[in-house]
């Protein structure tokens, strides 16, 4: 018996009509691979055994009597795939931004609560032997890591259409037991929290009085570290409505890397120079540009760090864009400096600390603040907390296959919220890094400006490199 965890409940009660909860994923295969060339039923069959063996695929809500606790996980009893499972044809002339388009209406509605939180749909007509998934999890069943675990479950390593023997192997069922039983359940955890509360409550404080002091020490010294409600008014920040638009691009790993090398700093620094500058230059296109940097808020995993249940285990640190900076250089240099500091400040505050502070958040309280939030247009009446969302995730370096098709393009995109409409996901798959971006068309009509400038701005910092290492200069970053 699994209850929900505070941060996955967040997420849950955090819904509103116009802030959707939920994680997409396009994935773009292509079929000149798969045995016998590409078929429908090949692709629902492969889903059919595979996808009941994934917990967050068969999960159902049930919820304790009275509302005294948080929802519990179960099987669902009447599991059916083609309740999920959805194939659609792209309209001509079946190019990526039409692919776009019918992406982002998919991402615009939230999931049935009624039946586990997963829709895959399998879009045809793209051309070139190549077929799309578009897959949509809630995000109080998948984070970064789950999601990798998911692909492992789903995806082979050789481009084989044919079952393995374990395919066919039953988990053993997860059903709900009687109200009475989830009632005790809950009331017993809901007494033991004043007793955890008193134990967080003094380590969270020495925390916070570190952390303060260590922000303190780097504003003397003219370092400020990136804080909340630091971050500069852009068009993407106010409130946005249900529909959603995505955009998406690939950038070559090598080039990444390249970088990285000859600057010695990490991959990470490098794809958040990438997309600062991006950003610079879009706003720059449009005469929105602020004479402060953009501030992402960048959510960290913490499975390694903690032991605690729940699917979605996460922090967050703030980090600078130097969107304000012109010389790509220096612009990397400024970001490197600024996520060391970010990642001693994460330190500092402890990477179990939202996690065991959102167990006792009051859930309905959090719907209730949410729905007031969103309908009250408050993001636009106070300084922004943060202007994006900004995630990096590994991602499988080897080729992979689903029923025999080769997988060539993986993009993820993560929610949006009022106040930050816009949520960037990098992902690594092979030679390439795949780039998501998500908006609602009300705040970025036209996202995919943004996403034409990411390989520009890529291009600009390896010029960048390369003419500094011609003229005998030692770019690297100190």
């Amino acid at each position: 018996m699994e209850q929900l965890a505070g941060l996955d409940a967040m997420f849950l009660y955090g819904e509103t009509p116009s802030m959707h909860l939920h994680v997409c994923g396009l994935v773009v295969l292509d079929t000149s691979t798969m045995p016998g060339g590409y078929n429908f039923e090949t692709i629902r069959q492969m889903l059919i055994h595979r996808m009941p063996k994934i917990p967050a695929a068969r999960n159902l809500l049930t919820h304790v009597p009275f509302g005294i606790g948080r929802p519990f996980w179960f099987d669902d009893p009447h599991l059916d795939i083609d309740r999920h499972l959805h194939r659609v044809a792209l309209p001509p002339p079946g190019d990526d931004r039409t692919l776009a388009t019918l992406v982002g209406d998919i991402a615009s509605w939230p999931l049935h609560r009624d039946r586990p939180l997963w829709e895959m749909w399998v879009i045809e007509g793209l051309g070139d032997d190549r077929i799309a998934l578009a897959v949509k999890m809630h995000h109080s069943t998948i984070d970064g890591v789950s999601g990798a675990n998911v692909m492992g479950q789903l995806f082979d390593l050789e481009p084989t259409a044919a079952l393995a023997p374990d395919d066919s192997v039953q988990h053993e069922p997860n059903h709900a037991p009687g109200a009475a039983t989830l009632f005790a359940h809950a009331l017993t955890r809901r007494l033991a929290q004043p007793w955890e509360l008193a134990t967080l409550l003094p380590t969270t404080a020495i925390r916070v009085a570190s952390t303060a002091w260590r922000l303190a020490r780097g504003s003397s010294s003219g370092a400020s570290a990136a804080a909340p409600f630091s971050a500069p008014r852009t068009s993407f920040n106010g409130s946005i409505s249900p529909r959603r638009s995505v955009a998406f691009v690939d950038i070559p790993l090598a080039d990444v890397k390249l970088v990285k090398s000859a600057l010695g700093v990490t991959v990470n620094d490098v794809l958040t120079t990438v997309i600062g500058g991006a950003l610079r230059r879009y706003l720059d296109d449009r005469g929105e540009l602020p004479d402060h940097p953009l501030l992402a808020a960048t959510p960290i995993s913490v499975h390694d760090q903690v032991s605690r249940q729940g699917s979605t285990k996460v922090s967050v640190m703030f980090s600078k864009l130097a969107t304000d900076t012109k010389d790509p250089i220096e612009r990397l240099r400024v970001i490197a400096e600024a996520n060391v500091q970010a990642k001693e400040i994460h330190r500092l505050v402890g990477a179990d600390t939202l996690l065991r502070w959102a167990e006792h958040f009051p859930f309905h309280a959090i719907g209730m603040g949410a729905r007031l939030y969103s309908s009250l247009h408050l993001s636009e009446h106070h300084p922004v907390v943060h202007n994006l969302i900004l995630s990096n995730v590994p991602g499988p370096p080897i080729p992979l296959y689903l029923a025999g098709a080769r997988l060539a393009g993986l993009y993820p995109f993560g929610p949006i919220m009022d106040g930050a409409g816009l949520n960037i996901t990098v992902l690594s798959q092979e030679d390439r890094v795949g780039i998501g971006l998500i908006s609602c068309p009300e705040l970025m009509p036209r996202i995919w400006d943004l996403a034409d400038a990411v390989p520009d701005a890529l291009a600009e910092l390896v010029s960048a490199v390369r003419a500094a290492e011609a003229v005998g200069a030692d770019p690297a970053v100190r």
